[in-house]
């Protein structure tokens, strides 16, 4: 039979970002970055192992732990080179489960914990090949990454011929495009000055510090106190120039009326882009606001639950900018399947980062994009948040304001032990030291 899946360890690992407000928002005010975290374990004897997560904002872990904990039986005693082999099974068979898709269907804790095992098993096939996951799968054949896709739901926007048609004209140049990437990277831009607790002075000393680093954009969060908005942004325009782009996010706070009203108060700072003024499923009320505020570009997707989302702000023409997120739906396969939306329709992807965890995986599936699907990088880059990234045996490496092209197997998802152990809540020395204090 060959070696079977033996291991199915999930950790609760939270960081105290709340501390010192990094990653507060309009309506996160104060959040501790986490990952209910996910390791997979075989018998083959060569020493690698899966890893997976799920980013939340501190005690979503105790749910989402529990969620990915049901799908073990999933996996354990399972052959591992026919799951790794048949990855596009392996996601049906999890999502179309009629036990779990109950609770969906296909959205929420148990599609996104789905989503932890299957990245989880692509790091592991990564690992096996000897290739950082960017590279494995832009190497597959056209035919091969469409069997990882399901097309249900889709087809009224993208059939399975449509999407081979766009996969196959990206071949040519495959080869000088990851050429490209190893020598220059992916464009990058930076929210670590904008969080909305920082003080003023904080957000024009990181604003600079991040020009002088190379980055050609930077985000602000908005969404608090429009009058606050106003003087935060005109602080950023002024320390930064007027030839470096400023994208602000206002985290889902406004309702149409007041989304347009605001983004008229912004709009003499030359935003570019306003990301999820509204409930990030209300594709109309986006829609709207697109329609109201244009030339103002609206982005929105780390919220969006699935796929069939993703198509309906497509179709609707609701959107400027498409922001997929890596844990938020169920994995690669899914992701693929809105990169290869996003191409048909023209949108530019410039996928959310901003948790712990996130930029090491979603700079894999940018890489992918611009090798074999939508063969650009023009108008797209990948957010960038300057902490926690030294917990992770492989961390990302920005290089000039782009992200180096990964070299080391796998998807880069892999926590340093002692970092597992430090953070594990709540009995974790972190934790414990804390509440010493």
């Amino acid at each position: 039979m060959g070696a079977v899946f033996t291991e199915f360890a999930t950790h609760d690992v939270r960081f105290p970002t709340s501390r010192d407000l990094d990653g507060s928002d309009a309506m996160n005010v104060d959040p501790d970055y986490s990952a209910a975290y996910l390791v997979l374990g075989t018998d083959a004897g060569d020493g690698l192992e899966g890893h997976g997560f799920v980013f939340t904002i501190g005690r979503g872990n105790d749910v989402q732990r529990a969620a990915i904990e049901a799908l073990a039986p999933y996996v354990l005693g399972r052959a591992v080179d026919a799951v790794l082999e048949d990855l596009g099974g392996m996601w049906r068979e999890l999502v179309y489960d009629a036990q779990l898709r109950w609770l969906g269907p296909e959205k929420g804790v148990m599609h996104m914990a789905i989503g932890a095992v299957i990245n989880a098993l692509w790091d592991l096939r990564a690992k096996r090949a000897g290739l950082p996951l960017w590279q494995l799968l832009g190497e597959l054949s056209p035919e091969a990454l469409v069997d990882l896709v399901d097309f249900r739901y889709l087809t009224d926007a993208l059939t399975r011929d449509e999407a081979l048609e766009l996969l196959r004209a990206s071949v040519p140049g495959r080869e000088e495009r990851a050429a490209a990437l190893r020598e220059r990277g992916y464009p990058a831009y930076t929210t670590s000055p904008g969080w909305l607790g920082y003080s003023d002075e904080k957000l024009v000393r990181l604003a600079r510090e991040a020009v002088a680093a190379g980055f050609r954009q930077i985000k602000l969060k908005v969404g608090a106190d429009v009058d606050d908005d106003v003087r935060r942004f005109a602080l950023a325009r002024a320390a930064v120039g007027e030839d470096v782009r400023i994208a602000v996010d206002a985290n889902q706070r406004w309702d149409v009326a007041d989304a347009v009203a605001s983004i008229e108060r912004l709009r003499e700072f030359v935003p570019w882009w306003v990301e999820e003024p509204t409930a990030p499923d209300d594709v109309l009320a986006h829609a709207a606001i697109r329609r109201a505020v244009s030339p103002v570009r609206i982005a929105t997707g780390e919220h969006a639950h699935s796929r069939v989302l993703f198509k309906q702000l497509l179709q609707a023409e609701a959107i400027d900018v498409l922001q997929l997120d890596s844990t938020r739906v169920a994995g690669v396969n899914e992701n693929i399947a809105i990169l290869l939306l996003a191409a048909k329709f023209g949108v530019p992807v410039c996928p959310h980062a901003g948790g712990v965890g996130l930029c090491e995986l979603v700079q894999h599936l940018s890489m992918f994009d611009y090798v074999a699907v939508s063969a650009t990088v023009a108008d797209r880059t990948i957010e960038y948040v300057d902490h926690l990234h030294e917990h992770f045996l492989d961390p990302v490496r920005i290089v000039d304001g782009a992200y180096a092209a990964p070299a080391a197997p796998g998807f880069s998802a892999q926590m340093r032990d002692e970092s597992i152990l430090r953070y594990t809540f709540p009995g974790g020395a972190e934790w414990a030291e804390g509440a010493a204090s």
